[in-house]
């Protein structure tokens, strides 16, 4: 995580909220997790586009050769907590697949003024995309 990204997400956290929930206008979103490894709890920052009541969450990592851990985390153990702005929401995590998964990356990809493009276009991986569905 990048230096900016770090400071906005510890204003995220230490104001509940009231700071955060946006990055140069666009959404962000704290994805709680567990570690599968650690048993210990983690934070995310991470842009995020709604899809009717669920947000959507794009596992870039950059273009990075591997999934971040926070995926793998999710993958572990799919029923997590996420805060929007002050409102935190358990959900369940799932990945978007075929039509689904295009139309959503779509949307994201638009938001994100076409970075989650170049991050597919540095990778051998399929990016995934990930529906956090309220509980």
């Amino acid at each position: 995580m990048g230096p900016m990204l770090t400071v906005h997400q510890w204003l995220y956290e230490h104001s509940d909220g009231r700071i955060g929930a946006s990055l140069g206008g666009r959404p962000m979103l704290l994805l709680r997790t567990v570690g599968r490894r650690t048993g210990q709890p983690r934070t995310s920052a991470l842009l995020y586009v709604r899809d009717g009541d669920a947000c959507v969450v794009i596992a870039s990592k950059g273009g990075a050769a591997q999934h971040p851990g926070w995926f793998h985390n999710l993958s572990a153990r799919p029923d997590v907590d996420i805060q929007v702005g002050r409102e935190r929401i358990p959900v369940r995590a799932r990945v978007a697949k075929g039509e689904e998964r295009s139309r959503l990356w779509a949307r994201a990809d638009e938001v994100n003024q076409g970075q989650y493009a170049t991050y597919q276009s540095r990778t051998r991986r399929v990016i995934p995309v990930v529906v956090l569905e309220p509980r």
